[in-house]
């Protein structure tokens, strides 16, 4: 009997130093992991947000190009591909165009 509580006083000390190891190790690699997914979601939110304001940019320049003159569409679109062409374009479309612009508000089609 008394081996058996030899063997335990002497163990005893060595498993919970290991258990403590052990406990610490693990609670490291969960803060870890927990930084590492903060890190993702804050990337991926900023890589989010520049794509979105992105997108707003196109759709401001849509939108200007089809209600500011929107039978003129095409030829501004032209114009912003090639951008040194685009007066020119636009000042040929002007001085041939005999139509009337539609009115979008009565949904009148060409």
């Amino acid at each position: 009997m008394e081996d058996l509580l030899e063997f335990i006083l002497v163990v005893t000390p060595f498993a919970a130093g290991i258990g403590l190891i052990w406990y610490a190790v693990r609670r490291k690699i969960k803060n870890l992991r927990a930084e590492l997914a903060a890190h993702s979601t804050n990337t991926t939110a900023e890589r989010y947000a520049s794509e979105k304001s992105e997108m707003e940019e196109r759709i401001r320049v849509l939108e200007r190009i089809v209600t500011d003159r929107g039978y003129d569409v095409a030829t501004q679109i032209e114009a912003l591909r090639d951008a040194p062409d685009a007066q020119r374009l636009l000042d040929q479309r002007k001085a041939t165009d005999n139509g009337v612009p539609l009115k979008f508000e009565l949904k009148e089609q060409a």
